[in-house]
C-alpha cells in the first residue's frame, strides 16, 4: 500500500468514518493502427544480434520466422540495420515495421528487436541484460575478439535470455550464474578460493 493511502485510512478509522480499501491492477492492452484491440502475448522479442563494427554477423537469433523466413533475408535486414545504426547516437529505431533497441561498445554493437507496437522499455531491459551478462562473462573486455573467444557461452546466455521470443530472465547476474563455466575450464590462477576448494 502507499503511505499516503494508509495515512488516509488511519485518520478515516480515528474519525469513525467507513474505510474502503480498492486494489487497482494495471492492465496493458495494445492497440492497432484501426482502433482494434490486440490480443496480449509473451512472444515479445522478434530478435537478437551482435554485429562487428563492419555490420558482419557475430551472433544472430529470430524467433518470428515470418518476418524473415530465409538467411538471406535476415543479413539484408542486419545490414540495413547497422547502416541506419552506427552513426546515430540514439538508443531506438523503427525499421521495416519493428522496433529496434540497439547500444554500442568498442567494436561491437548489441541488438534487440521487436513488434513495432512493443514496449522499448521491456525490449531495453533485455538489451541491458544481455550487454550486462556478455560484460560478466567477458570480465568487462566486451570486444570482438573475446566474444569470438567465448562465443559458445555468450550463446548460452542468450538462450537464457530468451527462449523462442519468449523473455525468461531479465537479470544480468542470474544469467551468468547459470551460464557459468565449470571450475575445471577456468585455470586455478583465475579461480577465486572457494571454487578452488570445491
Amino acid at each position: 500500500m502507499f503511505p499516503i493511502g494508509d495515512t488516509a485510512i488511519r485518520k478515516g478509522r480515528k474519525e469513525g468514518r467507513p474505510v474502503t480499501r480498492v486494489h487497482v491492477t494495471l492492465i496493458n492492452f495494445d492497440i492497432n493502427m484501426d482502433g482494434q484491440l490486440l490480443e496480449p502475448t509473451l512472444y515479445t522479442v522478434k530478435g537478437m544480434a551482435i554485429l562487428d563494427n563492419d555490420g558482419n554477423r557475430i551472433l544472430a537469433k529470430y524467433y518470428d520466422k515470418k518476418i524473415f523466413p530465409t538467411s538471406k533475408e535476415q543479413k539484408a535486414f542486419e545490414k540495413n540495420l547497422f547502416n541506419k545504426t552506427h552513426r546515430a547516437n540514439a538508443e531506438i529505431i523503427m525499421l521495416d515495421g519493428l522496433t529496434c533497441v540497439y547500444r554500442s561498445n568498442v567494436d561491437l554493437f548489441f541488438y534487440v528487436m521487436g513488434s513495432s507496437h512493443e514496449n522499448e522499455l521491456i525490449l531495453m531491459s533485455v538489451l541491458n541484460c544481455l550487454y550486462d551478462s556478455v560484460s560478466q562473462i567477458l570480465r568487462k573486455n566486451v570486444e570482438k575478439r573475446a566474444v569470438l573467444d567465448s562465443l559458445d557461452i555468450v550463446m548460452l546466455a542468450v538462450d537464457e535470455i530468451c527462449d523462442g521470443g519468449i523473455i525468461l530472465d531479465a537479470d544480468a547476474s542470474s544469467v551468468v550464474q547459470r551460464v557459468a563455466l565449470r571450475t575445471d575450464d577456468i585455470p586455478l590462477g583465475e579461480q577465486t578460493v572457494a571454487q578452488a576448494v570445491f
